[in-house]
């Protein structure tokens, strides 16, 4: 009775770590890539055992062979394609390997999504895919004449084994990647927006992003938090004159989407304070904990704002923080742990009241307040909308806080902020 029969019979199904590759397979890239496929889940459930047999099989002393290293192409553009399907863009897959994965299967991810973008045509490519993929430097710099994993083994000095190692350790992050929500269309399907993109201008960006360069390099701290709160006045009063100017055109923008990562430690603390940025600035945002970013929706240029803001502002706050620490008439308590994560989510928390109180001041200070409120409010439900069909299914999650020293001398740092709008700090 053959393997397959008695697997059928039986009801087993095939080991995620038995390849099965016998001679004649060898030297068949589909099946290779099948192969390598089925390692890759192996390595991704710990099976390091199946790894090293896999490899043991395939790299050889000598050069690797052209089917194989087909076949790994193959592998890897299949499951890249599954992987784009499923939500992921260049840069969150990029953001994932750097966390996880060592610095050559990082390099092997970056050809394999260029690989991947090459065949279509510029402008059935969506902008932010381009924007992604110039950023990380992705671009078929290899030649015709070798399969791309050779040449690129050839470039980092990898024995056969360090090469086929690398492709199995990146393909095994993507299958641990679990599915998201798209939110940009996907290369070949993206179209010419029927309407102008509403982001910030470029020369209020340019002004937004001196400001937040100057309070990123002061060391001194209440300048930095003068200079934060400026940017966010410009950025607010910029929002409100748009959002007056798309009910006077009926051309709404609608809401799009933007995934911000975060970097440990105190990454729920530092969630928060990408949270309170986000609703200061008419978004909503929701944090996947277990992969360390965040799904903001909102108009594009407001999503500009919450990037280039809370980018700042995770700046600032470490950096007081740490300042905050290392005071001397603080006690050992400040450089513990508890004592940081309490400091950032009561920063977090002070700095969203007083964004609240700020947008509040700049609304009721314009010329056209009146007007503007419900228009905002159609505005956020609209936001709203966007985002309860991309996540109908959203629960909120607190965060415990273990250092009432630290939550205390977050709220101090917090309050020191002062907001151009804010009367009671003029």
């Amino acid at each position: 009775m053959g393997k397959q029969n008695r697997r059928r019979r039986t009801g087993r199904a095939e080991r995620a770590d038995d390849p099965a590759l016998d001679t004649a397979a060898l030297s068949d890239p589909a099946q290779i890539a099948d192969a390598i496929i089925t390692v890759a889940v192996a390595s991704a459930q710990g099976n390091s055992a199946a790894v090293r047999r896999f490899l043991g099989q395939l790299a050889g002393s000598g050069p690797l062979p052209h089917e194989q290293a087909h076949g790994a192409q193959l592998a890897s553009q299949q499951v890249i394609a599954r992987v784009f399907q499923h939500g992921w863009l260049p840069m969150d897959i990029h953001q994932a390997a750097r966390r996880r994965v060592d610095e050559f299967a990082v390099g092997y991810l970056t050809d394999v999504m260029a690989a991947y973008i090459q065949p279509f045509t510029p402008e059935s490519v969506d902008e932010t895919w381009r924007a992604q993929i110039e950023m990380l430097g992705a671009d078929t710099w290899w030649s015709g004449s070798d399969p791309h994993l050779l040449q690129w083994a050839n470039e980092r000095l990898l024995t056969n084994a360090e090469a086929l190692s690398s492709v199995i350790e990146a393909l095994a992050l993507l299958v641990q990647l679990p599915k998201l929500e798209l939110i940009r269309p996907l290369p070949g399907t993206a179209r010419a927006h029927l309407a102008a993109h509403h982001g910030v201008d470029e020369k209020m960006l340019g002004r937004i992003r001196g400001l937040l360069a100057k309070a990123e390099s002061t060391s001194f701290p209440e300048e930095a938090e003068t200079l934060s709160a400026k940017a966010q006045e410009l950025m607010t009063k910029h929002a409100l004159d748009r959002v007056l100017v798309d009910t006077d055109t009926s051309a709404p923008n609608l809401p799009g989407a933007r995934r911000i990562w975060l970097d440990t430690p105190y990454v729920e603390a530092k969630a928060l304070l990408v949270e309170v940025v986000t609703r200061a600035n008419r978004c909503r945002a929701i944090f996947v904990a277990a992969w360390e970013f965040m799904t903001v929706v909102g108009d594009d240029s407001d999503l500009d704002a919450v990037e280039l803001l809370t980018t700042s502002l995770l700046v600032q706050a470490t950096r007081t923080m740490i300042a905050t620490g290392n005071q001397t008439a603080r006690s050992d308590q400040s450089r513990s742990r508890a004592f940081r994560k309490a400091f950032l989510t009561a920063y977090a928390t002070r700095i969203g009241e007083r964004l609240v109180a700020a947008n509040e001041s700049t609304i009721a200070e314009s010329a056209d307040a009146a007007r503007l409120l419900p228009v905002l409010a159609s505005h956020q439900r609209t936001v709203d909308e966007a985002f309860d069909t991309l996540f109908p299914a959203v629960r909120g999650r607190g965060i415990t806080i273990r250092s009432a020293e630290g939550w205390e001398a977050g709220l101090e740092a917090a309050d020191r902020v002062r907001f151009a709008s804010d009367p009671a700090r003029a």
